[in-house]
């Protein structure tokens, strides 16, 4: 993990706020991309938050089904296991 020196006060809210070089270099849009905060040990850890498949847990290639997040390959096989099973 990177190290950039950079140390933020959090505010009476809660609130940090990540500089805009940081944002810049995750791609990361004001109004348009959420992220992710995990707690490992004492390390808070905020990630670019990718929709998940439901299934598998892969953030690629999704598409939404009833709210759900479902990836290609898990749809392709539900379809194979929905046809095989109407048979």
């Amino acid at each position: 993990m990177e190290s950039l020196g950079i140390v933020r006060k959090i505010d009476e809210t809660g609130r940090i706020v990540l500089p805009k070089d940081f944002r810049r270099r995750l791609a990361l849009e004001p109004n348009a991309d959420a992220v992710e905060l995990f707690a490992d040990g004492d390390q808070i850890i905020i990630r670019k938050y990718a929709a998940r498949c439901i299934f598998c847990g892969s953030s690629d290639d999704t598409i939404e089904f009833s709210g759900k997040r479902v990836c290609k390959d898990c749809s392709s096989r539900l379809s194979e296991v929905i046809r095989l099973q109407s048979k």
